[in-house]
């Protein structure tokens, strides 16, 4: 009898000895999405103000390649711009002595009109000839045409002049679209953040080449991550999207620590069971991919592993 009990015993105890079963549904690594930030500008780096670790903000500027040459073209484009203004004529000027001689013979011809009426009246009066009053008419017409053509030659002259003005502004156009090029060029010299986030790798320093397109700093913002974990077939008729789950994180002592998470992403393909990743049914072949959006409270690392209760 003895004997019975102490086997039953031993048994108890190598059974509470043994493995735990699997509390958790699916299970998966933590990753962020992560920004490769690249240089715009060709140049050397003449400061890159971060480091790994650092909290940046979106729009921060971190540093900036040299851009003296960028300044010196400019300052030679906005040059030309003047120089090419110098040559535009001043049309009121130019034509100012036909707006004179057309006022003069305006108040001349204003004159011998009335000159002419009063000829007019004396003649019907018998107070004057009729050669008189030729002589005026012939005065009149003569004024006339005179006038006529320098109104013409004010015309032609301005015509002339504006021809002239039209085309020296389109030839300082281009200059103003290459200004504006390079004004893009030194904006691109900055180097400015564009994602809140923390500094996950820098792969360049102060002093060296940049060259556009050339890798500088790796950031992603930590504030949430997203555990990539893979579920069964049988177990993706049973989520959805915006679904809260629990994520069950490895603690001290051996325990669990849980937090909330969201599925935000559902593969719809299946795919074979990564050698690292553990199912609920071990012998699943394959699997499907979902997100689930756990919000970071320091404790959380990218690459850390994390236990998923459906």
């Amino acid at each position: 009898m003895k004997t019975i009990v102490y086997l039953s015993l031993i048994v108890t105890l190598l059974a509470s000895c043994g493995p735990e079963k699997n509390v958790y549904d699916a299970s998966g690594t933590f990753e962020a999405v992560e920004t490769i930030v690249s240089a715009e500008a060709t140049g050397r780096i003449l400061k890159l103000d971060l480091k790994e670790g650092q909290q940046l903000k979106a729009g921060q500027v971190v540093g900036y390649v040299d851009s003296l040459q960028l300044h010196l073209k400019k300052k030679q484009l906005e040059a030309q711009i003047r120089a090419t203004g110098s040559r535009v004529p001043d049309i009121a000027a130019q034509t100012n002595v036909y707006k004179q001689q057309i006022a003069v013979s305006e108040v001349r011809l204003d004159n011998l009109l009335h000159e002419k009426q009063r000829v007019q009246n004396l003649l019907k009066a018998d107070a004057a000839t009729p050669k008189q009053l030729d002589d005026i008419t012939a005065q009149v017409e003569e004024l006339q045409k005179q006038l006529e053509v320098i109104r013409r030659q004010d015309a032609a002259q301005a015509s002339v002049l504006k021809t002239q003005t039209s085309g020296l502004r389109a030839d300082a156009k281009p200059l103003y679209v290459q200004i504006e090029q390079i004004n893009d060029q030194l904006a691109k010299a900055k180097i400015i953040n564009e994602t809140t986030g923390t500094v996950l790798s820098k792969y360049a320093e102060v002093n060296e080449m940049a060259v556009a397109g050339k890798p500088l700093y790796k950031v992603a913002d930590l504030s949430t991550l997203v555990l990539r974990a893979y579920v069964t077939g049988d177990q993706l008729t049973g989520i959805k999207l915006n679904q809260q789950v629990k994520v069950l994180i490895d603690s001290a002592e051996g325990k669990y620590r849980q937090v909330p998470g969201m599925i935000e992403w559902i593969s719809d393909k299946a795919e074979f069971t990564p050698k690292t990743i553990q199912t609920k049914d071990e012998r699943a072949n394959l699997v499907y991919a979902v997100k689930i959006r756990v919000k970071n409270d320091g404790l959380l690392k990218i690459g850390m592993y994390g236990e998923v209760i459906l």
